[in-house]
């Protein structure tokens, strides 16, 4: 009878741990506050990656883009694309977005390989045209500079990373993403 107590016990502790585990990986860093208002029909389509911090998941990629796309459900459809010069072909994840809290806070939690989501978090965008954004993660490891064109102004990229370095993020090691000629590597 204590056994059987114990571990049932040992079976909620495990699921409270396990739930706090996946609510962290949605989390936005302390301090960052997402933009409001946020339209996300404005912010569908695509968008290409300026910069990033580099990880392994998209390490090496070249010509990266990020699709929304409304879905029935109210989620948004996720597509991120890029081009692995190495293996000379591309790669794709889809996943799906779906809001934390209202509809118009910039804050969701994408979900590529269920049970795992992450946050995904707009930190500043161009509220008149939509045409760049400034994106964190669960963490400041994770941020993205997007773009609905592959170049941005050197002035609002670089507004964009001091914007970035001031609330802590390591913009040092940001990488401009190359969208050049989808070549092979010799």
């Amino acid at each position: 009878m204590r056994a059987a107590s114990a571990m049932s016990r040992l079976r909620r502790v495990g699921a409270v741990a396990l739930l706090a585990f996946l609510a962290g990986c949605t989390a936005r860093p302390e301090g960052v506050e997402p933009v409001r208002p946020f339209d996300v029909q404005r912010y569908t389509g695509e968008w290409f990656e300026i910069m990033r911090l580099d990880h392994s998941f998209e390490r090496g990629l070249t010509n990266v883009t990020a699709t929304y796309t409304p879905r029935d459900d109210g989620s948004l459809g996720v597509r991120n694309r890029g081009f692995d010069r190495k293996a000379c072909r591309w790669k794709e994840a889809d996943g799906r977005a779906v809001f934390q809290g209202a509809r118009d806070t910039a804050s969701l939690s994408v979900t590529f390989f269920w049970p795992f989501a992450g946050g995904y978090h707009v930190l500043a965008l161009d509220q008149k045209d939509y045409g760049w954004a400034l994106v964190s993660g669960p963490s400041r490891n994770y941020l993205w500079i997007l773009a609905r064109r592959p170049d941005l102004p050197a002035d609002i990229r670089n507004r964009l990373v001091e914007q970035a370095r001031g609330l802590g993020f390591p913009v040092d090691s940001l990488i401009l993403v190359d969208h050049g000629q989808t070549a092979c590597a010799p």
